[in-house]
């Protein structure tokens, strides 16, 4: 059972930038496309971003507006969001997630997920 884990986040500043990293254990994360969503409270999960196996295409939530990058090293079993040009709206849990479905934006077509980590942007 492949296990995620969220860090990078924290509190930023309105127009500054973070990277997530989600680091996979207990399996191969090169086996399954990863998702990123973001939910703030009292919200449903947003879809943010979603890359495929290999690396070679990725998707966006309409929210992000070119301000996100998805990437993903899976020598190191690890996948990347680099969130630029940070704005409140952004403020919110984030969370990844694997599974065998490529580009998915549908939060029910991943099979696990981290334990999110927290995003403030402050004004």
């Amino acid at each position: 059972q492949v296990q995620l884990v969220e860090s990078g986040g924290g509190l930023v500043q309105a127009g500054g930038s973070l990277r997530l990293s989600c680091r996979a254990s207990g399996g191969t994360v090169s086996e399954y496309g990863v998702g990123w969503f973001r939910q703030a409270p009292g919200e449903e999960h947003e879809f943010v971003a979603a890359i495929n196996q290999r690396g070679s295409m990725a998707a966006y939530g309409h929210s992000i507006r070119g301000r996100f990058t998805v990437s993903r090293d899976n020598a190191k079993n690890t996948v990347y969001l680099q969130l630029n040009s940070l704005e409140p709206e952004d403020t919110a849990a984030y969370y990844c997630a694997a599974g065998t479905y490529m580009l998915s934006s549908s939060a029910r077509e991943y099979d696990y997920w981290g334990q999110g980590i927290q995003v403030t942007v402050s004004t």
